[in-house]
């Protein structure tokens, strides 16, 4: 078993997507970084590696059993034992887990720059692990709560948090169904087509103004997605953490 000393982790809890699990560069000063004094290192492959990246389900047994009691956090000068914490990489991508007692990869880090560099050395000439799982689980389904990977690439953290929120307000719009409102905001975002939206059915009017808005990010789509929350408090919440207060 090989292992990494002295691991800074950044966990995102609850990633099912990994575009949301920020690599080192996109790290913030009020992240909740931990260090890691020794953890299990595995080579696993693709496969396997991408279904643990992209999704929260059953990890295999004996990657369970093989990583046991195997890794230490170090807090204020003392070693606590984790019960199934590791790292796996494939040889391209590198992810450091904890599923904090449970069967399924809770918490995701990525690693900085020096220590993916140790782990590609590491794992250079190393036999790739070989564990059964349901690969039928792969199969993975996308919604407009947990958006496809190309709608986010090359985006900024900041932008896709941003991003998915517009996503929850557009979901909460298409819950209400009313007809009025989403002609406003298709407007809002559309004045030109104002005459041709007045005649659009809820339906079509949400499904334009999804499929319109789901392709990148610009300044227009955050003075919608603004717009759009103002009055929800949670919402509100959500935006504050990223863009600071409101302005009213």
């Amino acid at each position: 078993m090989l292992y990494l000393h002295d691991v800074w982790v950044n966990w995102f809890e609850g990633e099912e997507n990994g575009y949301n699990i920020c690599h080192f560069h996109e790290w913030r000063k009020d992240d909740g970084v931990e260090l890691l004094d020794q953890v299990p290192l595995l080579k696993i492959d693709t496969l396997l590696y991408n279904y643990i990246e992209n999704d929260l389900s059953e990890l295999p047994q004996q990657l369970m059993d093989d990583v046991f009691q195997k890794a230490y956090l170090r807090k204020n000068h003392e070693r606590t034992q984790l019960e199934y914490c590791f790292i796996v990489s494939d040889g391209t991508g590198i992810l450091a887990v904890d599923t904090i007692g449970y069967n399924i990869p809770i918490r995701k880090s990525r690693l900085i720059p020096r220590q993916e560099q140790l782990v590609y050395e590491m794992l250079e000439n190393q036999e790739t692990a070989q564990y059964d799982f349901h690969e039928q689980s792969t199969l993975k389904s996308f919604h407009i709560l947990s958006p496809e990977p190309h709608l986010m690439r090359g985006l900024t953290r900041k932008e896709r948090q941003l991003k998915q929120l517009l996503f929850m307000a557009l979901d909460q719009l298409h819950s209400s169904q009313n007809e009025a409102e989403i002609r406003y905001w298709y407007t809002e975002w559309h004045p030109e087509k104002y005459s041709e939206i007045q005649q659009m059915h809820f339906e079509e009017a949400w499904k334009q103004l999804f499929e319109e808005t789901k392709i990148g990010w610009t300044s227009k789509h955050a003075v919608l997605c603004e717009n759009i929350i103002k009055g929800q408090p949670f919402f509100e919440k959500l935006w504050e953490m990223e863009h600071g207060p409101k302005v009213n």
